[in-house]
């Protein structure tokens, strides 16, 4: 019983004050009532801040209807309502909510602020939808500030901060009260501090937001920038051409528009007088200076537009200063902003060197993938195969027969990857079989010959595939890309293939290294003679080294195929790179051709970064480059001894 009654008595003891705040907003109308009728932008603001700070629910929906015009005056009484169309009239309410019956438009009053007082609205509408308990309209309302931002909802977005309980919502509001602080606060010392606090970030819309504080523009002046926030001081015909400064005079209206030959020749021609023209006998006015006193005699006789000739013009512009001046006239705010911007401009190029080399290395892999293969066949047997290329297609066309039957994307790439290497494999076998054998130690034919396949190949496959291109779809865990920030990212389809090509290198050195097969591969590399005298087949090696880099340049097909276009001519774009790989990092060897790939691709990016307009100079610099290393290094980065080296 004694708790019920204390009960009681609490709500006893706030319900006036809560009754009081449920009709405070209507008070604050009625005492202000003239001022709402006929507002001013430069006396409205304290009713404003009053019905905001009000704590009555109804606030928010006056000055909702306020800005919208949905505050009117019914005619018949005097009575000021809320308006809601309905029909071809308005539905009407009381300041304290109450529905009062509908008017027609005939018989009401619409109050209509003008642009200043709506923006004092909103800005104390801002309050409402920052505080708002639905963490959704919230953050409408920052995405809504962030959109539009004015000088009035500043205070309003810091008053909101401290009570804000959601902690990603609280992020963004510290982060867009930083960014408004430094853009509209009074206060110098606060803008500087704002833009101190952002030296680390280097996100797209910090530099947004500063960049403007450090735009310049330039003027001419007569005497000193009197209150200008000068950048530097500019001189005519050094750090300024003579014509743009004159330009700067005109516009400032310092100078007359300058006066060209045509115009002067036709009006002193248009004002011969008794063979004179402003008093100068026609005949003397052979020289430059002559033509130019008798125009100036004419504009002191009224005969002739006012206009500079080049004396004038030299005269103005020694007379005058010309001056890049900030468009932020505070200075300690300049140079805050030119600080920052230059350490972020730092970060982002070193993360512009990172992005780069993540980019270097996808495309390292890439070649590494394309090149293995050859590395095999031109280290171990001195076979130029113009058609490895092909082999590259053959895998990626694989993949997309794959998927014609196996919709799973996931699936089908598992199953596309060992079944290019098989088909591969089997075609290198048969090429090896039928024609590389017979070519042995003539490599200019076997280049002819090899040639001539690569030609029959992608016409084989262009009439039985077609010349468009064929679709060969990622899974979708590899769509997408890993963002580190603004600047490096990096696709996924990259990375699986960056992984892809580590595998492969794993795969050969266990091969090469741990296997009977590599063993012997690299006995017939060595030393072919002596191999066969210790019972090894150089003939089957052969064969069977053959078609392993050909079934390695089928996997790199399905590979390159998942960012590829798959045309018949998808191996042409990577034949030249898989031989400069394998020539550059030493023949035969798997090391080099990883250095070489590397090398390659490293040194791709970098010249397309240099020179981002022009692929094809790009392609035209990497390769004069690689055959000046040439010159110095012809047995690439790491030499092979044995028949691949020439021994």
């Amino acid at each position: 019983m004694r708790l019920t009654a204390l009960f009681v008595a609490a709500i006893l003891w706030f319900a006036p004050s809560l009754a009081l705040a449920e009709g405070e907003a209507a008070e604050i109308v009625a005492e202000n009532r003239d001022q709402i009728e006929k507002p001013s932008r430069q006396t409205i603001g304290p009713v404003i801040t009053a019905l905001a700070a009000s704590g009555d629910p109804m606030a928010d929906d006056i000055l909702s209807a306020w800005a919208e015009k949905r505050l009117v005056i019914r005619k018949a009484d005097d009575v000021m309502f809320l308006a809601m169309p309905e029909g071809d009239g308005f539905a009407l309410t009381t300041l304290d909510g109450t529905a009062a019956g509908t008017a027609a438009k005939g018989e009401i009053t619409e109050l209509k602020p003008n642009a200043g007082v709506r923006g004092l609205i909103g800005a104390a509408l801002v309050q409402f939808t920052l505080s708002d308990p639905n963490p959704a309209r919230r953050a409408e309302a920052l995405t809504s500030i962030a959109r539009d931002p004015t000088a009035e909802t500043l205070e309003p977005l810091r008053a909101s901060i401290a009570d804000e309980t959601d902690p990603a919502l609280k992020a963004r509001k510290e982060r867009l009260e930083r960014f408004l602080t430094l853009r509209f606060d009074p206060d110098s010392a606060a803008r500087v501090a704002a833009i101190e606090s952002l030296g680390s970030d280097t996100s797209l819309d910090v530099r947004a937001a500063l960049n403007p504080l450090v735009a310049t523009k330039r003027i001419a002046v007569a005497g000193e920038p009197d209150g200008q926030n000068v950048a530097r001081t500019l001189t005519p015909g050094r750090n300024l051409p003579e014509a743009e400064a004159y330009d700067l005079l005109v516009v400032a209206e310092l100078a007359p528009a300058r006066l060209t030959l045509e115009a002067q020749r036709a009006a002193l021609v248009a004002n011969i007088v008794d063979g004179k023209v402003g008093g100068i006998p026609v005949a003397e006015l052979d020289t430059q200076a002559a033509r130019d006193r008798a125009y100036t005699a004419l504009e002191a006789a009224g005969t002739v537009p006012v206009a500079a000739t080049d004396a004038e013009v030299a005269a103005a512009l020694a007379a005058h200063g010309f001056y890049e001046v900030f468009a932020e006239p505070d200075a300690a705010v300049t140079t805050a902003a030119m600080a920052t911007l230059n350490g972020i401009d730092r970060k982002v190029g070193m993360m512009q060197a990172a992005d780069l080399g993540l980019d270097a290395l996808s495309l390292a892999a890439i070649y590494f993938l394309a090149a293995i293969g050859l590395a095999i066949t031109f280290g171990v047997m001195g076979v130029i195969n113009m058609a490895h290329g092909e082999f590259i297609t053959i895998g990626a066309y694989t993949g997309f027969v794959v998927q014609l039957f196996v919709p799973n994307y996931t699936l089908s790439i598992l199953i596309a990857l060992p079944l290019a290497f098989a088909v591969t494999f089997a075609a290198g076998v048969a090429m090896e079989r039928l024609v590389i054998r017979h070519l042995y130690k003539r490599p200019l034919e076997t280049l002819l010959a090899t040639f001539g396949i690569s030609i029959a190949l992608q016409q084989i496959l262009k009439n039985v595939f077609g010349t468009q291109a064929r679709p060969l779809t990622a899974p979708g865990w590899l769509d997408g890309a890993l963002v580190f920030n603004d600047v490096v990212s990096i696709s996924y389809i990259r990375i699986a293939i960056f992984v892809l090509a580590l595998l492969f290198l794993m795969f050969f050195l266990y091969l090469m290294k741990r296997t009977r097969l590599g063993l012997e591969v690299r006995a017939v590399t060595q030393n072919p003679t002596m191999a066969a005298s210790m019972g090894i087949n150089p003939d089957r090696i052969n064969m069977l080294t053959f078609g392993l880099g050909s079934g390695i340049a089928g996997i790199a097909g399905v590979a390159i195929g998942l960012f590829a276009k798959v045309t018949s001519e998808l191996g042409t774009d990577y034949i030249v790179q898989s031989f400069m790989t394998v020539v550059v990092g030493g023949v035969g060897n798997i090391w080099g051709t990883l250095a070489g790939a590397t090398m390659i691709g490293s040194l791709q990016k970098v010249i397309e970064f240099l020179n981002p307009s022009n692929t094809l100079a790009a392609q035209t610099y990497m390769i004069l480059f690689i055959i000046l290393f040439i010159q110095f290094r012809p047995r690439g980065i790491i030499a092979l001894r044995g028949r691949a080296a020439g021994d």
